[in-house]
């Protein structure tokens, strides 16, 4: 038997197109099928809130909150998780207190840091329809794909990330100033390059990893290469992490004047880029057909449950939007299989809840309807 990671009760106020909403599981893999706009994807939104990061739409805190008459207030999620050391609850939602919005976080009760401090507790992946063109957007959507999946493997990358950000935001404030202090700068960039070359190195590991796990095959899903392509990792593979940091901060600081004038920083993890190539064809993914591409992105999330599961001893939380719509049936079948094979709780959406049938009694099937949730027959 698995090891595994369930959402037993959930419970959504003044969340989206959610007033109030209550569901009890049993465990199972989740179906939510529905027409366009009821909610479907709303709910997958809440459970990414229950993990680390910005959630599964990346929005603002603001903007999750119920609105139209009678549904004011700030959102809040609650739940009841149980996993491999027994059951937990989680509580989060948008702080009505503070100045500028931000989220608050309680496990079992006791106020939390912040929403990076869910990574080790709750690690949740997901694949929306607004991921269908990954391999042909900025380089900045894949980094935060790749970090998404990294910080499952890692739960301390999320930490490392935000406290990466942080400096570098400062650094950028210092540099506005005029006779802004050499020493403090010195300081920043210092900081900014040992978690920077840090996060490289989390990323080197992770992507071999995942590389090995797509390549033992996933039914008939396309085996990925992936590569993370960027200047601290290289220096990372080139040298001792001693050296990497150096080769860093020295970068940065001959930098400072043209960073001053462009903001931000022209060097720094900040600028990698996910490469990805299918393994068969040694094609890149950004000229691949999108049935392909969707094909690559499921395998490598696939793959990131794999090494999770077998790192961890349990799977991620799955969610998967509309996966269903763009896969044959023998692809269907393929990840349904994997989804029971991880022991894992998938939640999945679609409008035709016949694409789901082959799970039979191996999912819990949820009709939604205009912030009504109800129970299948």
């Amino acid at each position: 038997m698995h090891a595994r990671l369930v959402v037993s009760e959930l419970v959504l106020t003044a969340f989206r197109n959610y007033a109030r909403l209550h569901l009890a599981l049993d465990g199972r893999p989740v179906v939510l099928a529905g027409p366009n706009g009821a909610g479907k994807t709303n709910l997958l939104e809440a459970i990414s809130y229950l993990g680390a990061g910005r959630g599964l739409r990346g929005a603002r805190l603001r903007d999750v909150d119920s609105r139209g008459e009678g549904k004011n207030g700030s959102w809040a999620i609650s739940a009841v998780l149980d996993g491999p050391h027994g059951r937990f609850e989680v509580g989060t939602g948008r702080d009505r207190a503070a100045a500028t919005s931000r989220r608050l976080v309680r496990i079992d009760g006791k106020l939390r840091p912040g929403p990076a401090s869910l990574a080790d507790w709750v690690p949740v992946l997901w694949l929306t329809p607004a991921q269908d063109r990954l391999f042909l957007d900025q380089p900045s959507s894949r980094r935060r794909f790749l970090d998404k999946l990294v910080a499952v493997l890692d739960p301390t990358h999320s930490t490392r990330i935000n406290e990466y950000e942080r400096t570098l935001r400062e650094r950028a404030r210092l540099l506005k100033k005029p006779g802004a202090d050499a020493d403090w700068l010195s300081a920043l960039e210092r900081t900014m390059a040992e978690t920077g070359i840090a996060i490289a190195a989390a990323r080197l590991l992770a992507v071999v990893d995942l590389t090995q796990a797509a390549a033992s095959g996933i039914g008939p899903f396309p085996a990925a290469v992936i590569t993370a392509a960027g200047e601290a990792e290289d220096w990372l593979a080139q040298c001792p992490a001693l050296e990497a940091e150096d080769l860093l901060a020295g970068a940065l600081a001959s930098s400072r004047a043209r960073d001053a004038e462009a903001g931000g920083a022209a060097h720094g993890p900040h600028r990698t880029d996910m490469a990805v190539s299918h393994g068969e064809l040694g094609l890149a993914a950004a000229v691949l057909s999108t049935g392909e591409q969707k094909s690559l992105l499921l395998s490598i999330v696939l793959g990131a449950a794999r090494i999770q599961e077998k790192k961890r001893g349990f799977a991620p939380l799955l969610l998967l939007d509309e996966v269903s719509a763009h896969l044959d049936e023998d692809h269907r079948g393929a990840l349904y299989d994997e989804v029971a094979a991880l022991g894992a709780q998938a939640w999945m959406t679609g409008t035709d809840a016949t694409l789901f049938s082959a799970l039979g009694d191996g999912a819990c099937f949820l009709r939604v309807n205009d912030g009504c949730v109800e129970k299948m027959t």
